[in-house]
C-alpha cells in the first residue's frame, strides 16, 4: 500500500453535508483537546516526508503505520499488538507487523520516524512562537498520568523526550492520542462490543457509509454484515442506521472515554483553552499542507 494511493483515496473533501454527532460538533473539553491534537499526533502517518524516509527502509504506508505504533511496545508477539490496537482485524495487523519488523529493525525505525517527523512538522509550523510553551504544558500534563492498563501510552511514556521543541510537541500529542485510545479500547470492550461492532457503530455515528471505515481496518464484508446484524439484535441499529438507543449507547462510550482523560485536563487547569486554540491552529496548518485528511470524520474517527 503506497502513500500516494492512500492519499488519492483519502484526501477528498466530503461530497455532501455531514451529520456529525453532538459529541464532535459541541465537544466536551477532553474531546476538544483530542481533536485539536490529532493531526499533530498523526504527522508521521500522513506526512509525505516521513513516509518517504520510512520507504527508504523498506516500509510502505501500512507497515510504517502498524510497526510505527507497535514499536512503542518493544517487539512483542503479534497477538499483543492485535490486542493493543483493538479495532483492527487480527490478520491484517499480524501480517503487516511481521512484514514491518522484517524490513526494518526497531532502532532504525524509531530514529528515522522521529527525525523525519520533527523535520517535516517544523516546516509546517515555521515561525510559530508558542511551540515550546505549549509542548511544555502538554508534556507536564501527560507525565502525571499513571500507565496501568494503558499499553501504548505506557510504551511511549518510557521513551526519552526529544530536545527539539517541535519534537516534544509531536511526542506530547502522540502520547495524548495513545492515552485516549487505550482508554477508548477499554471502554468499548467493557461495554460488550467486539472489534468489528465498534467499527460499525462508530462509522454510522459519524455519518460514514456502512462498512466504509470498517473495511480500512481489515474486516471483510461478511464480518461487517455480521456485526451489523448483532447490533440490530441488540436494538442499536435498524437497517443501516443507528437507533436512538444506538446513538445514546455510542455517546455514552464517548463520555466514558472523556472521563478517563480527567487527569490531563486537571493538569492543564486554566490553560486548556489556550492549548486547544494553538493546537487547533497548527492542526489546520497540517491539513492545509496536505499532511492530514481534510474530511472532519477522519479526525473524529481516529
Amino acid at each position: 500500500m503506497h502513500y500516494d494511493d492512500v492519499v488519492a483515496a483519502t484526501f477528498d473533501e466530503p461530497d455532501r453535508p455531514l451529520r456529525l454527532p453532538v459529541a464532535v460538533t459541541d465537544a466536551a473539553p477532553a474531546r476538544r483537546l483530542r481533536d485539536a491534537a490529532e493531526p499533530l499526533a498523526m504527522h508521521p502517518v500522513w506526512s509525505r516526508a516521513t513516509n518517504e524516509a520510512l520507504a527508504g527502509h523498506g516500509l510502505d504506508f501500512l507497515s510504517a503505520y502498524v510497526w510505527g505504533r507497535a514499536a512503542a511496545l518493544g517487539e512483542p508477539a503479534p497477538g499483543v499488538v492485535v490486542a493493543a490496537f483493538g479495532a483492527f482485524a487480527p490478520g491484517l495487523v499480524t501480517a503487516t507487523y511481521e512484514a514491518g519488523r522484517a524490513a526494518c529493525d526497531r532502532g532504525t525505525l524509531l530514529s528515522a520516524r522521529a527525525e523525519a517527523t520533527t523535520r517535516s512538522l517544523a516546516e509546517v509550523l515555521a515561525g510559530e512562537a508558542e511551540v515550546d510553551d505549549v509542548a511544555a504544558r502538554l508534556q507536564h500534563a501527560v507525565e502525571g498520568v499513571h500507565t496501568a492498563g494503558r499499553p501504548l501510552f505506557a510504551g511511549l511514556a518510557g521513551q526519552a523526550w526529544p530536545e527539539d521543541p517541535v519534537g516534544r510537541l509531536w511526542s506530547a500529542c502522540e502520547r495524548l492520542r495513545e492515552l485516549r485510545g487505550d482508554a477508548h479500547v477499554a471502554v468499548w470492550a467493557a461495554a460488550g462490543l467486539d472489534p468489528v461492532e465498534v467499527n460499525v457503530i462508530t462509522e454510522r455515528w459519524l455519518d460514514l457509509d456502512l462498512g466504509s471505515y470498517s473495511a480500512t481496518r481489515g474486516w471483510t464484508a461478511a464480518e461487517i454484515a455480521g456485526a451489523a446484524g448483532r447490533l440490530r439484535d441488540r436494538g442499536l441499529m435498524e437497517g443501516d442506521g443507528l437507533t436512538g438507543a444506538g446513538r445514546a449507547f455510542r455517546a455514552d462510550l464517548e463520555a466514558r472515554t472523556d472521563h478517563a482523560m480527567a487527569p490531563v485536563l486537571s493538569a492543564l487547569d486554566g490553560e486548556l483553552d489556550a492549548v486547544v486554540d494553538a493546537l487547533g491552529r497548527w492542526s489546520a496548518a497540517c491539513v492545509s499542507a496536505g499532511a492530514f485528511p481534510p474530511d472532519p470524520r477522519k479526525r473524529a474517527a481516529g
